[in-house]
């Protein structure tokens, strides 16, 4: 039987030297309209930016700050899901923020799973669009399964709200950690439930391009632990005709 004096969400940001970008995801917690009902947790890597003294400055408001040395960012983001007390867990990195200031109406604790689009922003605030209008990715919206996931990560990971009792561990060692999670809380889930308006606005910003490549690589191991390896070659190569077929019309 839940408490009533539990928070209904937990949301948890990992953070290292964000800079002022936090502040941008603190003050989206702090507008919410049943703050009562948000627990925030931050778990910051011992930032070397003035990031621990900023968030210090800050502490009423975040129940729960955690600021010591990690092994990465799937690490801090088990500690902030170990840490967590509310029914359901919610991601935001630093700088992304809640779409709408009253998250929890939207959740009314039926399903293990809550899920939207998501809208994409630039670092001046300005929304770009939807990511799936913005991206190869089809969003259902109904029926997401595991299968949805072929796809790639058609839910942004901002934008995916959990029942934390089927939240696994995040798998180390791994850059693409984060689909491998989505896909076994969705596998594990008997209910899941679309809402119309976006949960988040993720702010858009590049990684290297070794980066990039080192996390595809280890993307296409996760996809073959989950569908294999002929079902992952197979929806490779239909997404890369695909891709370079509409690329001339993508401008």
């Amino acid at each position: 039987m839940s408490n009533d004096k539990e928070p209904l969400l937990s949301v948890i940001t990992v953070c290292f030297n964000p800079g002022r970008l936090i502040d941008k995801t603190l003050e989206s917690i702090k507008r919410q309209h049943k703050r009562g009902k948000i627990e925030y947790i931050i778990v910051d890597g011992k930032s070397s930016d003035g990031t621990g003294v900023n968030l210090k400055n800050r502490y009423e408001d975040v129940d729960l700050l955690i600021i010591e040395e990690d092994n990465g960012i799937y690490d801090a983001m088990n500690k902030g899901l170990r840490m967590a007390t509310g029914k359901y867990a919610l991601f935001l990195n630093a700088g992304d923020y809640l779409a709408h200031d009253d998250i929890i109406s939207s959740l009314d604790t039926s399903a293990d799973i809550y899920y939207s689009d998501t809208i994409l922003v630039n670092d001046q605030d300005t929304p770009l669009g939807l990511r799936s209008e913005l991206t190869t990715r089809h969003l259902p919206l109904d029926g997401l399964s595991k299968d949805s996931f072929l796809q790639g990560l058609v839910v942004s990971h901002q934008s995916i709200v959990v029942k934390k009792e089927i939240a696994p561990t995040y798998i180390m060692n791994n850059l693409s950690a984060d689909i491998d999670w989505v896909i076994k809380c969705v596998d594990a889930a008997m209910t899941i439930t679309f809402l119309k308006d976006p949960i988040s606005c993720f702010l858009v910003g590049g990684i290297s391009d070794q980066k990039k490549l080192t996390s595809l690589k280890d993307r296409f191991k996760i996809m073959v632990s989950h569908f294999g390896l002929g079902k992952t070659l197979t929806q490779h190569i239909y997404f890369f005709i695909r891709y370079f077929s509409m690329k001339p019309f993508i401008k």
